[in-house]
């Protein structure tokens, strides 16, 4: 391999773990503003997109069943999460984000988001594909030695 492409694949390795430590300190002092841990943040963050089952945050979190009643339970208490029937199984319970969880979270996320969606305004359609196609990737490669490591 090319000295030039092993040097740029360094520079592109060292620029995602700053970029890692960049969003662990920025969740940090989220969740401090919030008053929560870092496993109550992550959960809060795999609500963002919709209602979750128990069982799913227990997998997401990597906390037993026991600890993530606990969790919720926390959570539900600041007001952030509650526990919903599932529209297509009245007899599933879920949980989700509240107004209240959603309006506080974006106060702290929301002007990064907009900020960056400037960022992204710069790249051509074609490199935002690649951003995403790398993006994917990297998550999927994780998620298999997340999953390796687990067993």
């Amino acid at each position: 391999m090319p000295k030039r492409r092993q040097a740029l694949i360094g520079e592109v390795g060292n620029a995602m773990q700053a970029y890692q430590r960049s969003v662990e300190a920025f969740d940090d002092t989220v969740g401090k503003r919030l008053g929560l841990n870092p496993t109550d943040l992550r959960c809060l963050d795999w609500l963002f997109d919709g209602a979750k089952s128990a069982g799913e945050l227990s997998e997401a979190t990597g906390l037993s069943s026991a600890a993530t009643t606990t969790m919720i339970d926390r959570l539900e208490v600041k007001g952030l999460i509650g526990r919903v029937r599932d529209v297509a199984d009245r007899r599933k319970v879920l949980v989700a984000m509240t107004p209240r969880g959603r309006e506080r979270t974006g106060q702290l996320y929301g002007p990064m988001v907009i900020e960056g969606n400037k960022i992204l305004t710069r790249f051509s359609d074609d490199e935002l594909a690649l951003l995403r196609d790398f993006l994917v990737a990297t998550r999927e490669l994780t998620d298999r030695h997340r999953a390796r490591l687990r067993k």
